[in-house]
Protein backbone atom coordinates (compact mmCIF):
# COMPACT_ATOMS: atom_id res chain seq x y z
CA UNK A 1 0.00 0.00 0.00
CA UNK A 2 1.43 3.37 -1.02
CA UNK A 3 1.52 6.47 1.18
CA UNK A 4 1.13 10.06 -0.05
CA UNK A 5 1.51 13.45 1.62
CA UNK A 6 -1.18 15.99 0.69
CA UNK A 7 -0.56 19.71 1.12
CA UNK A 8 -3.63 21.88 1.72
CA UNK A 9 -3.66 25.67 1.42
CA UNK A 10 -6.84 26.79 3.20
CA UNK A 11 -8.53 29.95 4.48
CA UNK A 12 -7.92 30.49 8.19
CA UNK A 13 -11.65 30.25 8.96
CA UNK A 14 -12.12 26.99 7.04
CA UNK A 15 -12.78 23.96 9.25
CA UNK A 16 -14.37 21.67 6.64
CA UNK A 17 -11.74 20.78 4.03
CA UNK A 18 -9.41 19.37 6.70
CA UNK A 19 -12.32 17.19 7.85
CA UNK A 20 -13.86 16.09 4.57
CA UNK A 21 -10.67 15.47 2.57
CA UNK A 22 -9.17 13.00 5.10
CA UNK A 23 -12.59 11.36 5.47
CA UNK A 24 -12.85 10.91 1.70
CA UNK A 25 -9.32 9.74 0.96
CA UNK A 26 -9.32 7.56 4.06
CA UNK A 27 -11.77 5.29 2.18
CA UNK A 28 -9.16 4.41 -0.44
CA UNK A 29 -8.31 0.71 -0.57
CA UNK A 30 -4.83 0.97 -2.09
CA UNK A 31 -3.22 4.00 -0.41
CA UNK A 32 -2.91 5.97 2.81
CA UNK A 33 -2.54 9.72 3.15
CA UNK A 34 -1.31 12.36 5.55
CA UNK A 35 -2.43 15.99 5.38
CA UNK A 36 -0.29 19.08 5.90
CA UNK A 37 -2.04 22.46 5.89
CA UNK A 38 -1.02 26.09 5.75
CA UNK A 39 -3.57 28.85 6.37
CA UNK A 40 -4.34 32.22 4.79
CA UNK A 41 -6.19 34.80 6.90
CA UNK A 42 -9.80 35.24 5.74
CA UNK A 43 -13.07 35.55 7.63
CA UNK A 44 -15.67 37.28 5.46
CA UNK A 45 -16.31 36.05 1.92
CA UNK A 46 -16.01 39.39 0.16
CA UNK A 47 -13.98 40.37 -2.93
CA UNK A 48 -11.71 42.52 -0.76
CA UNK A 49 -10.92 39.80 1.78
CA UNK A 50 -10.50 37.20 -0.94
CA UNK A 51 -7.91 39.35 -2.70
CA UNK A 52 -6.06 39.93 0.58
CA UNK A 53 -6.14 36.21 1.28
CA UNK A 54 -4.71 35.31 -2.11
CA UNK A 55 -1.81 37.69 -1.47
CA UNK A 56 -0.66 35.28 1.27
CA UNK A 57 -0.29 32.39 -1.15
CA UNK A 58 3.48 32.43 -1.56
CA UNK A 59 4.13 32.12 2.17
CA UNK A 60 1.74 29.18 2.40
CA UNK A 61 3.28 27.40 -0.58
CA UNK A 62 6.76 27.75 0.95
CA UNK A 63 5.49 26.20 4.17
CA UNK A 64 3.88 23.32 2.27
CA UNK A 65 7.06 22.76 0.26
CA UNK A 66 9.00 22.27 3.51
CA UNK A 67 6.80 19.23 4.24
CA UNK A 68 7.89 17.44 1.06
CA UNK A 69 4.34 16.84 -0.14
CA UNK A 70 3.38 14.76 -3.18
CA UNK A 71 0.36 16.85 -4.17
CA UNK A 72 -1.06 20.25 -3.27
CA UNK A 73 -4.67 21.43 -3.25
CA UNK A 74 -5.28 25.19 -3.11
CA UNK A 75 -8.55 24.74 -1.27
CA UNK A 76 -10.68 27.85 -1.73
CA UNK A 77 -12.82 27.75 -4.85
CA UNK A 78 -14.36 31.20 -4.59
CA UNK A 79 -11.02 32.90 -3.88
CA UNK A 80 -10.01 32.14 -7.46
CA UNK A 81 -13.33 32.25 -9.29
CA UNK A 82 -14.07 35.71 -7.84
CA UNK A 83 -10.91 37.03 -9.56
CA UNK A 84 -12.23 36.16 -13.02
CA UNK A 85 -11.49 33.51 -15.61
CA UNK A 86 -8.99 31.79 -16.01
CA UNK A 87 -7.52 32.50 -12.55
CA UNK A 88 -7.29 28.83 -11.55
CA UNK A 89 -4.96 28.11 -14.46
CA UNK A 90 -2.70 31.04 -13.57
CA UNK A 91 -2.55 30.05 -9.90
CA UNK A 92 -1.84 26.39 -10.61
CA UNK A 93 1.02 27.40 -12.89
CA UNK A 94 2.40 29.88 -10.33
CA UNK A 95 2.24 27.41 -7.45
CA UNK A 96 3.89 24.67 -9.53
CA UNK A 97 6.69 27.05 -10.50
CA UNK A 98 7.21 28.13 -6.89
CA UNK A 99 7.36 24.52 -5.71
CA UNK A 100 9.85 23.69 -8.47
CA UNK A 101 12.04 26.58 -7.33
CA UNK A 102 11.99 25.01 -3.85
CA UNK A 103 12.99 21.62 -5.27
CA UNK A 104 9.54 20.06 -4.92
CA UNK A 105 7.82 18.41 -7.91
CA UNK A 106 4.39 18.08 -6.30
CA UNK A 107 1.25 17.88 -8.40
CA UNK A 108 -0.81 21.08 -8.06
CA UNK A 109 -4.60 21.39 -8.09
CA UNK A 110 -7.03 24.10 -7.07
CA UNK A 111 -10.60 23.60 -5.90
CA UNK A 112 -11.76 25.76 -8.81
CA UNK A 113 -9.79 23.78 -11.38
CA UNK A 114 -10.78 20.48 -9.78
CA UNK A 115 -14.48 21.29 -10.11
CA UNK A 116 -14.07 22.15 -13.78
CA UNK A 117 -12.07 18.96 -14.36
CA UNK A 118 -14.58 16.78 -12.50
CA UNK A 119 -17.54 18.14 -14.47
CA UNK A 120 -15.73 17.42 -17.72
CA UNK A 121 -14.86 13.93 -16.49
CA UNK A 122 -18.56 13.32 -15.85
CA UNK A 123 -19.36 14.67 -19.34
CA UNK A 124 -21.77 17.14 -17.73
CA UNK A 125 -22.14 20.26 -19.91
CA UNK A 126 -25.34 21.40 -18.14
CA UNK A 127 -24.95 21.90 -14.40
CA UNK A 128 -26.80 23.28 -11.39
CA UNK A 129 -25.04 24.86 -8.40
CA UNK A 130 -25.75 25.30 -4.68
CA UNK A 131 -23.50 27.87 -2.97
CA UNK A 132 -23.31 29.56 0.43
CA UNK A 133 -22.22 32.97 -0.91
CA UNK A 134 -23.91 36.34 -1.05
CA UNK A 135 -25.59 36.86 -4.41
CA UNK A 136 -22.95 39.18 -5.97
CA UNK A 137 -20.19 36.67 -5.19
CA UNK A 138 -22.34 33.75 -6.36
CA UNK A 139 -22.86 35.53 -9.69
CA UNK A 140 -19.07 35.65 -10.16
CA UNK A 141 -18.92 31.87 -9.64
CA UNK A 142 -21.72 31.30 -12.17
CA UNK A 143 -19.93 33.50 -14.70
CA UNK A 144 -16.66 31.62 -14.16
CA UNK A 145 -18.27 28.21 -14.65
CA UNK A 146 -19.98 29.43 -17.81
CA UNK A 147 -16.68 30.88 -19.08
CA UNK A 148 -15.36 27.30 -18.93
CA UNK A 149 -18.03 26.31 -21.47
CA UNK A 150 -20.72 24.92 -19.15
CA UNK A 151 -24.37 25.95 -19.09
CA UNK A 152 -25.61 26.72 -15.59
CA UNK A 153 -29.23 25.60 -15.65
CA UNK A 154 -30.00 26.95 -12.20
CA UNK A 155 -28.37 27.99 -8.95
CA UNK A 156 -29.08 28.86 -5.35
CA UNK A 157 -27.06 31.17 -3.09
CA UNK A 158 -27.67 30.75 0.65
CA UNK A 159 -26.47 34.32 1.34
CA UNK A 160 -24.00 33.56 4.16
CA UNK A 161 -21.06 35.99 4.25
CA UNK A 162 -19.31 34.88 7.44
CA UNK A 163 -17.03 31.99 6.46
CA UNK A 164 -17.15 30.49 9.96
CA UNK A 165 -20.95 30.34 9.69
CA UNK A 166 -20.65 28.68 6.27
CA UNK A 167 -18.97 25.75 8.01
CA UNK A 168 -22.08 25.32 10.18
CA UNK A 169 -24.81 25.40 7.51
CA UNK A 170 -27.18 22.50 8.25
CA UNK A 171 -27.42 19.75 5.68
CA UNK A 172 -31.21 20.09 5.58
CA UNK A 173 -30.84 23.64 4.33
CA UNK A 174 -28.46 22.55 1.59
CA UNK A 175 -30.76 19.71 0.51
CA UNK A 176 -33.78 22.07 0.50
CA UNK A 177 -31.92 24.45 -1.81
CA UNK A 178 -31.16 21.57 -4.17
CA UNK A 179 -34.77 20.39 -4.15
CA UNK A 180 -35.97 23.88 -5.08
CA UNK A 181 -34.08 23.74 -8.39
CA UNK A 182 -35.64 22.61 -11.66
CA UNK A 183 -33.16 19.88 -12.60
CA UNK A 184 -34.83 18.73 -15.80
CA UNK A 185 -32.21 18.63 -18.54
CA UNK A 186 -29.39 19.04 -16.01
CA UNK A 187 -26.42 16.67 -16.29
CA UNK A 188 -24.98 17.12 -12.78
CA UNK A 189 -25.62 18.97 -9.53
CA UNK A 190 -22.83 20.63 -7.56
CA UNK A 191 -24.37 20.35 -4.12
CA UNK A 192 -21.66 22.42 -2.46
CA UNK A 193 -19.79 24.81 -4.73
CA UNK A 194 -17.54 25.64 -1.74
CA UNK A 195 -15.05 23.58 0.27
CA UNK A 196 -16.23 25.17 3.53
CA UNK A 197 -19.95 24.30 3.23
CA UNK A 198 -20.30 20.73 4.61
CA UNK A 199 -21.66 18.29 2.05
CA UNK A 200 -19.93 14.94 2.32
CA UNK A 201 -22.81 13.13 4.01
CA UNK A 202 -25.29 14.58 1.51
CA UNK A 203 -23.73 13.49 -1.78
CA UNK A 204 -24.80 9.85 -2.02
CA UNK A 205 -28.36 10.33 -0.64
CA UNK A 206 -28.94 13.31 -2.94
CA UNK A 207 -27.67 11.36 -5.94
CA UNK A 208 -30.08 8.52 -5.19
CA UNK A 209 -33.00 10.89 -4.63
CA UNK A 210 -32.43 13.17 -7.61
CA UNK A 211 -31.23 10.45 -10.02
CA UNK A 212 -28.32 12.39 -11.51
CA UNK A 213 -24.63 12.75 -10.65
CA UNK A 214 -24.07 14.87 -7.53
CA UNK A 215 -20.68 16.23 -6.56
CA UNK A 216 -19.11 18.94 -4.45
CA UNK A 217 -15.94 21.00 -4.35
CA UNK A 218 -14.63 18.41 -1.87
CA UNK A 219 -15.36 15.33 -3.97
CA UNK A 220 -13.99 17.09 -7.07
CA UNK A 221 -10.82 17.90 -5.14
CA UNK A 222 -10.42 14.30 -4.01
CA UNK A 223 -11.03 13.04 -7.55
CA UNK A 224 -8.38 15.33 -9.02
CA UNK A 225 -5.83 14.55 -6.30
CA UNK A 226 -6.24 10.81 -6.85
CA UNK A 227 -5.92 11.19 -10.60
CA UNK A 228 -2.77 13.30 -10.23
CA UNK A 229 -1.22 10.57 -8.07
CA UNK A 230 -2.19 7.82 -10.58
CA UNK A 231 -4.52 6.22 -8.05
CA UNK A 232 -7.98 4.82 -8.84
CA UNK A 233 -10.73 7.38 -8.16
CA UNK A 234 -12.86 4.77 -6.43
CA UNK A 235 -14.17 5.75 -2.99
CA UNK A 236 -17.36 4.19 -1.59
CA UNK A 237 -20.37 6.29 -0.70
CA UNK A 238 -19.18 9.52 -2.34
CA UNK A 239 -21.24 9.64 -5.51
CA UNK A 240 -20.76 8.60 -9.11
CA UNK A 241 -17.68 10.78 -9.62
CA UNK A 242 -15.74 8.71 -7.07
CA UNK A 243 -17.24 5.36 -7.95
CA UNK A 244 -14.74 4.69 -10.72
CA UNK A 245 -17.40 5.55 -13.30
CA UNK A 246 -16.21 8.95 -14.53
CA UNK A 247 -14.43 9.02 -17.83
CA UNK A 248 -11.05 10.69 -18.15
CA UNK A 249 -11.65 14.35 -18.96
CA UNK A 250 -9.55 16.98 -20.67
CA UNK A 251 -8.58 19.82 -18.39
Amino acid sequence: MSHHRIGLVVPSSNVTVETEMPALLGRHRDATFSFHASRMRMHTVSPEELRAMNAQRERCVDEIADAGVDAVLYACLVALMAQGHPEHVLVEEAVAAQLADRGTAAHVSTSAGALVHALRSLDAPRVALVMPYLRPVAELVVAYVEAEGFTVTGWRALEVADNAEVGCIPGDRVRAAARSLDLSGTDALVLSCCVQMPSLGLIQPAEEELELPVLSAATAGAYTLLESLDLPADLPGAGRLLAGAARAGVR
